[in-house]
């Protein structure tokens, strides 16, 4: 009996189908010749600090860096069931060998080799390496198994991986923490990306507008422009030139372009574009789409690749066909999808793009709640698009000259629509029209080289230089894709900071961890995220130290760098990082510090009144002044001691507050509370009744 252990259940399921294995048992599936079971992603992870010992349980510089001799490995808290399944099945008498079936990756190695290791399996394993759920592509993969030990490499590196992240991560983070006294996540993931935002906004708070002008004049049918001035005097002289003098025509040139098709989705392009069409962040873009694959209406969305493999033509033509029939935009438009164009397997990594399911025969989309319907349509017509003819156009520039000045009309004629056409018909289908590029330019018309006009009326138009645009979660996503290309190799497993499964949960904890904040569809830094990348060294805020850890991943997945070699480079950098920051001066101790809102002044002593967790306290700590929000007479009075009562009790000495609950009538009345502080311990309080209810 062969044990065949996936990734996920969706892909067991596929698995069992084209080896025809039926019988569904409690986490598990079995058959004749196989068992197929699953791993549900990560069930087993390296161990937190605190495993390593009692000093780690608490967070102290002393006890840094952290750097394990002997790791340790948990059993997430929510998955053990199923681990448990898995090693019963691994030690199962009959069970002869063990066929690893996660993702055709690093990471899917490492998500079975953790498994492997913890349930003390020795059985032999072998692999299955594919990148298509099409049946006969899983069928031809288990007639090529290759021998599991062939993959060591590559455990090899996803386990430097991991173990990187973690000692980098857990000793960054103490560190910084530690000094600071307030918790400051760092990660090489997440700094990196924080930079970017801080960048931007550093861009966007030191820009300084500058005004510059455009000569234009109104020929025959367009009008042509001038290069820019930054001086007004010199464009109101060439306007005044203009005015009196000739203008002719140096050159027209005409060309031919061509726009391809888009490519199919991958994860990061579907979430920057559900962002930039319906504002949808990209967690819940990663949510919507996990939501329709738990539905079989959508492919696996945690994918880096834009292509489907060789063999999902026919697929990926049925469905084309569907959704002409499903998108009513679709009923009157002529079309005859190429799906060519969007196959290649040599481009598909661990999992293929995202399209929707044959599934959609059966799904009625009106009964879909909007937000997914929304992605399965956007995943939709992206197929229809990368299968449709390219755009095609002829660019038609023509150069004037006028008082020895050049001037510059541009238009265009469509030859071909294509793709164009149908993306033109889904947009019109929107709710909220998303910005996009103004297809509309004005024909030129057809002028001769040397032609000559005259009396050409010529103005000046004003413009202002513009700062960069904040970052949205489109933008964001695309920069971490590209973050450190340049320093990457081309053949890197990863490219980019963070994966496409994971850049969604790096913009959440930048915006749960209080260093980034959402302002519509915008993501601005706050001043303790400005604060924390100013605070960490560059090793740790530049994506280049991503770009060197992937270009040596990539050789110990070939054989060709030693881990151990790896692993004491991340060790050196761990310690070098702690003895580097052995102490902070006051002022930057401060840096983090809370600013309290002030609530008032102290009627004891003058100083300021901060809000605390359980009162509102006097700064002065030799005052004693302090108002307690769970004071009786507020709660007898059912009425909440806000921030508002407390700021008016500390100007006027009264309150206005509605709603008084009387313990003797059981009704409620509008009263003014008054402050009758006597400057003992407690502060008493009264009531003047100013109307009843």
């Amino acid at each position: 009996m062969q044990l065949v252990i996936a990734e996920k259940p969706s892909v067991a399921q596929s698995i069992a189908a084209a080896l025809g294995v039926k019988e569904k048992k409690d986490g598990y599936m079995e058959g004749d010749k196989y068992l197929i079971s699953w791993c549900v992603g990560h069930l087993v992870q390296l161990s937190e600090a605190a495993a390593y010992g009692e000093q780690y349980q608490k967070w102290n510089y002393d006890s840094l860096p952290i750097l394990p001799h002997e790791w340790q490995y948990t059993v997430a808290a929510d998955k053990g069931k199923q681990f448990k399944i898995l090693k019963e099945l691994m030690h199962r008498a009959d069970v002869t060998e063990v066929i690893n079936a996660c993702d055709a990756g690093r990471e899917g190695e490492l998500i079975f080799r953790f498994v492997y290791e913890v349930a003390g399996c020795n059985k032999p394993m072998r692999r299955l390496w594919i990148s298509s759920m099409e049946d006969n592509a899983i069928r031809s993969g288990f007639d090529n198994l290759k021998d599991g030990r062939d993959y060591d490499p590559l455990y090899a590196s996803a386990l430097c991986r991991a173990k990187a992240d973690w000692i980098i991560g857990i000793n960054a983070t103490r560190l910084f923490s530690c000094l600071y006294h307030k918790t400051l996540n760092v990660g090489r993931v997440q700094t990196p990306t924080l930079k970017m935002l801080t960048d931007r906004d550093a861009a966007i708070t030191t820009f300084k507008k500058e005004k510059y002008y455009h000569v234009r004049l109104a020929l025959p049918g367009t009008e042509a422009v001038s290069e820019k001035f930054s001086d007004h005097a010199a464009a109101e002289n060439l306007k005044a030139a203009c005015n009196t003098g000739p203008v002719i025509c140096k050159s027209v040139t005409r060309e031919k372009k061509t726009v391809s098709p888009p490519k199919l989705f991958d994860l990061t392009g579907l979430q920057r574009e559900a962002n930039r069409i319906f504002g949808y962040t990209a967690k819940q873009t990663l949510d919507l789409a996990q939501s329709l694959y738990e539905k079989r209406l959508l492919t696996y969305p945690r994918t880096d690749s834009s292509y489907l493999t060789d063999d999902m033509g026919g697929t990926a033509a049925q469905i084309s066909e569907l959704l002409c029939k499903k998108l009513p935009f679709m009923q009157d438009v002529t079309f005859s999808p190429d799906v060519s164009r969007t196959l290649d397997s040599k481009k598909v990594s661990d999992h293929h793009a995202i399209i929707p399911t044959q599934e959609l025969a059966k799904a009625e989309l009106s009964a879909l709640p909007e937000s997914e319907r929304n992605i399965l349509i956007l995943a939709g017509v992206r197929l229809l698009f990368a299968a449709a003819e390219p755009h095609i156009y002829e660019a038609v520039t023509a150069v004037f000259s006028c008082a020895d000045n050049d001037f510059t009309a541009k238009g265009k004629t469509v030859l071909c629509s294509g793709w164009k056409d149908l993306e033109r018909c889904y947009r019109l289908t929107l709710k909220a029209k998303p910005d996009h590029e103004d297809d509309t330019f004005p024909n030129v018309p057809d002028f001769t080289e040397g032609q000559t006009f005259s009396n050409i009326p010529a103005t000046v138009t004003a413009h202002d230089t513009q700062p960069p645009k904040p970052h949205t979660e489109a933008s964001l996503l695309s920069a971490m894709e590209h973050a450190g290309s340049e320093d990457t190799t081309e053949d890197a497993e990863r490219k980019g900071l963070g994966t496409p499964a994971t850049r969604a949960a790096v913009i959440e904890k930048l915006v749960k961890s209080g260093f980034v904040e959402r302002r519509g569809k915008q993501l601005v830094p706050t001043k303790n995220g400005i604060n924390l990348v100013c605070v960490l060294p560059d090793s740790l805020t530049s994506p280049k130290l991503t770009a060197e850890w992937e270009n040596t991943l990539t050789l110990i997945a070939k054989g060709k760098s030693d881990p151990e070699d790896f692993m004491q480079g991340i060790e050196e950098m761990a310690r070098e990082l702690v003895k580097a920051y052995p102490f902070l001066s006051d002022g930057d101790r401060e840096r983090f510090k809370e600013e309290k809102p002030v609530i008032g002044n102290c009627p004891r002593c003058g100083s300021f009144v901060y809000e605390g967790r359980k009162n509102y306290y006097c700064e002065n700590r030799d005052c004693t002044f302090a108002m307690w929000k769970n004071d009786r007479f507020f709660e007898e009075r059912k009425t909440s001691f806000t921030p508002k009562i407390a700021a008016a009790l500390l100007k006027s000495g009264k309150a206005n507050v509605k709603g008084l609950y009387s313990p003797k009538t059981g009704k409620t009345y509008d009263g003014t509370v008054v402050l009758a502080d006597t400057g003992g311990k407690y502060v008493n309080y009264r009531i003047e009744i100013t109307k009843k209810k």
